[in-house]
């Protein structure tokens, strides 16, 4: 049980990080070792957000980005998912796909930019796959890691018990995975998030990273400021959101200490 004196320091602490970084900020811009042009004041930002927010283009921008990320991320968890489960199970399908998932891995996924707009122009189609590209192999691997190392007794206990199939993948297989495949989703949810904002710098007609390049594009640094915190406090938000499911009774116990 978390005693009120911590959920205060939860709450406490962060906000003061944050408004010292408010005051270090305060304090370069007034030093005038950048230029304003270069470093834009708190002021100006929020002066900028308001902006944004007043025209529409930040719920807009806004939408269009989580719309790619979501769509790619599931791909990436639907399609990488099952295969994982049958590497964890299958050592053959380890020995025979794993060194073409550990090379696709280790290919940045921002690799495939030039193919993705000869394959699919602007737009949609081609953030969503490169968000499937950067997302699918690490699921395909956490997932096999995972599955591969749960104890055979489990399977023989099952098996004992006539539990064989989907019933076993149900029964056995996702419950001993789901606190690794918990940790396995935020981190890709993260991984995501970065490269829809690089997609959108490239390959986009709006969204967030768009945006961006907008803004540099028109030397309004406020705007690009405004933009990259939004950015960060939607993926803290996206991280947050998912740590809610290690509070799910059946996976609580591989997070308590």
């Amino acid at each position: 049980m978390i005693r009120q004196s911590d959920k205060s320091r939860f709450v406490l602490l962060p906000l003061i990080t944050f408004a010292g970084l408010v005051l270090l900020w305060t304090v370069v811009w007034r030093s005038g070792v950048f230029h304003e042009s270069a470093l834009p004041s708190p002021a100006a930002v929020v002066r900028a957000f308001g902006e944004e927010i007043r025209t529409g283009r930040l719920l807009t921008d806004l939408s269009a980005s989580l719309f790619r990320v979501t769509v790619g991320f599931l791909l990436a968890i639907v399609l990488g998912m099952p295969i994982g489960l049958w590497m964890g199970r299958s050592m053959r399908a380890r020995v025979a796909l794993l060194p073409a998932i550990n090379f696709f891995r280790n290919l940045s996924p921002l690799a495939w930019i030039p193919f993705a707009i000869l394959w699919f122009g602007v737009g949609d189609p081609p953030a969503i796959f490169l968000i499937l590209m950067a997302g699918f192999f690490p699921v395909v691997v956490a997932t096999m890691a995972a599955t591969a190392s749960i104890p055979e007794v489990y399977f023989r206990v099952a098996k004992a018990h006539g539990i064989y199939g989907v019933e076993q993948l149900l029964q056995v297989t996702l419950p001993a995975i789901m606190p690794e495949v918990i940790t396995m989703v935020r981190v890709t949810a993260g991984l995501c998030w970065l490269v829809v904002v690089a997609a959108e710098m490239i390959a986009g007609r709006d969204g967030l990273g768009f945006a961006v390049m907008d803004s540099r594009n028109g030397l309004r640094t406020d705007l690009l400021v405004a933009e990259m915190i939004v950015i960060g406090a939607i993926g803290v938000l996206i991280d947050r959101i998912l740590m809610r499911l290690t509070k799910i009774p059946s996976v609580r116990w591989a997070y308590e200490r």
